[in-house]
Order: C-alpha cells, then sequence, then structure tokens
C-alpha cells in the first residue's frame, strides 16, 4: 500500500474550559504550526468577555486564524466555518507549515473533515405546530421528545435551544431520518489532509465544573454585563440572533431584561457553561479515532507534545 502522501493537520479538541488555548499556544512555541480557530462564538466581533476570547496579548503573539471575522448582526454557520477553514488551512499548507485546529464546536469539526448534508428547506405548517406544541408543552418536553427519537442530536442540543429542537423535530418529520444521521453527511471524497486528534477529556468533571465557574466569575469581575449593555445599546441586536443565543450572553441579556437576579444569572449562566461541556464531552466520546489526553494530568503537555513529535517526524 502506497504510503499517505497527504499534507497534515491536528485538531485538537475539548469541552470549554479544558485549557485548549494554552496547549495549543505551548505546542505553537516547539513545532511548526499555526492555530485555526473552532469556535461558533469567538467569531464575533465585540464579544470578548463572555466568549474567553484570547486577549490581545496573546492573539499577538499566538495569530488565531477566525477570530473576530463576523459583526454579532450576522449568522455564521457550518457550511461558512467549512470554508473559512479550508481556505485557512490550505493557506497555511502553501506556507510550509501545518494547520492546527483548536476549539469545542464538535459541529465544525465533523463539517469540515466530512462535509454537510443536503438538509430539506423549513416547513412553516410544521413549525408552526411544533411551536403551538411548545407554548403548551414546554421546549424540555420537547427536547424530551427529540432525546427519544434521536439520543444523539437530543444529547447535543441542550432542553431550551428552542431553534434548535424544533429544526431537529422538523427534519425528523420532513424526512423519515434523524438529524444527526444525516448531518453525518458528506460526499464520500477523502479529507485532503492527514488528521491527528487530540481529545482533552478529563476523567474527573469535578475540577472542570470548578474552572467553569471560577472563569464565569472572572468574566463578571471583567466586566461582562457592561460587555452586553454595549452590545444592547447598539439596537440591531436581539435575543434571537446566534451570537446573542451564546451560552452567557442568552443568560445575561435575560438579566438585563430583568427577568433574573443577578444571583439568578451567574448561577444560570454557570449551569448552561456546564451543560455545554457535558455535550462537547458527549460528541468528544464519539470521536473513536482521538487520541484522549486527561487535562487534568501534570503530564498533558509533554504528552501532547509527544504525540506531535511522533506524527510530523520530528523529535524534541
Amino acid at each position: 500500500m502506497p504510503a499517505d502522501q497527504r499534507p497534515l493537520a491536528i485538531f485538537l479538541m475539548g469541552p470549554t474550559a479544558s485549557g485548549k488555548t494554552a496547549l495549543a499556544c505551548a505546542l505553537s512555541e516547539r513545532f511548526p504550526v499555526e492555530l485555526v480557530s473552532v469556535d461558533s462564538a469567538l467569531v464575533y466581533r465585540g464579544m470578548d468577555i463572555g466568549t474567553a476570547k484570547p486577549d490581545a496579548a496573546t492573539l499577538t503573539r499566538y495569530p488565531h486564524a477566525l477570530i473576530d471575522i463576523r459583526d454579532p448582526s450576522e449568522p455564521y454557520s457550518a457550511a461558512d466555518f467549512r470554508a473559512d477553514a479550508w481556505a485557512a488551512m490550505k493557506a497555511i499548507t502553501a506556507r510550509g507549515r501545518v494547520p492546527l485546529l483548536v476549539g469545542g464546536t464538535g459541529l465544525y469539526f465533523r463539517a469540515l473533515q466530512k462535509g454537510l448534508s443536503s438538509l430539506p428547506e423549513a416547513d412553516t405548517t410544521i413549525r408552526q405546530r411544533l411551536t403551538e406544541e411548545a407554548a403548551t408543552l414546554g421546549w424540555p418536553t420537547m427536547h424530551e421528545r427529540l432525546r427519544q427519537r434521536d439520543p444523539v442530536a437530543g444529547a447535543r442540543i441542550g432542553p431550551n435551544d428552542a431553534q434548535r429542537i424544533q429544526r431537529a423535530l422538523e427534519v425528523i418529520e420532513l424526512t423519515g431520518r434523524s438529524l444527526s444521521e444525516q448531518q453525518q453527511g458528506g460526499n464520500g471524497e477523502r479529507f485532503p489532509w492527514r488528521v491527528l486528534k487530540l481529545a482533552l477529556l478529563p476523567a474527573d468533571r469535578a475540577p472542570l465544573h470548578a474552572r467553569i465557574a471560577q472563569r464565569f466569575d472572572v468574566m463578571l469581575a471583567q466586566g461582562f454585563l457592561g460587555e452586553v449593555r454595549q452590545l444592547r445599546a447598539r439596537g440591531d441586536l436581539h435575543a434571537d440572533l446566534p451570537a446573542i443565543r451564546a451560552v452567557g450572553y442568552r443568560q445575561a441579556w435575560e438579566q438585563l431584561d430583568g427577568l433574573t437576579s443577578a444571583s439568578e444569572f451567574r448561577d444560570r449562566g454557570v449551569f448552561a457553561t456546564r451543560q455545554l461541556a457535558k455535550r462537547q464531552i458527549t460528541w468528544l466520546r464519539s470521536e473513536l479515532d482521538a487520541r484522549v489526553l486527561d487535562p487534568d494530568r501534570p503530564w498533558l503537555e509533554e504528552r501532547a507534545m509527544d504525540a506531535l513529535s511522533l506524527f510530523l517526524g520530528n523529535p524534541r
């Protein structure tokens, strides 16, 4: 069998607050890699504190492609990401370097490597009926229906994510097939890069939960609510935009609407972030070809560097 001559790429994946950015920066000090962000919130300009976006000094020293490329008023889809990431990876490869994609948005990683399926167009009649059912039963009950019919999508989508629950149920009704099955998608073509996948998966979630809470408190101290006030003051943003539905921002928006108290906002924000991490971990466990690393082990960086040394043929 001939040797695989495809150029190399690295996927560094993990749940929120697992230390992906710090590890990616450390790896870029040792290896000829360039970083590409795989995060559905970091694409938006002006959303810095609540997304835990790397600060300006970090981004100057360790540039990341696909950060700050959209205004919050503009939607950004998996298809958009695939096109942008593909272009960034080609440019990095052309420079004789290796793209290292770092982030936690599983849908983006999957769309990049496996392509996108052709899902049916929206059906206004079905959507209206599902909306009416949700008004009576509540979106958590609709989510339970989804979980029973499509466990993978049910694990990935939050119980209060009305838009995604509705779309997933709509697709099932239109096609008779689950959304997750169809999102495997792709056209059967081979991915143009040979990929090393590293997955940061904690053996014990307690330290991850503690970091999530601590980081949220740091965000509050840094002025997260003030950041959201500035976004609201623009006048062209609303709670149904993908940017504002991001974890933390949705809860902050509700707090500024007077729907929750300050303490309730903090607790709801931490809980939503923990639920996001849970969904990310569920997805990562399906990536059976990934090398698993525990982010809470002291040898994390060393083992990651060993993996890259072997993959790149670049002994340390």
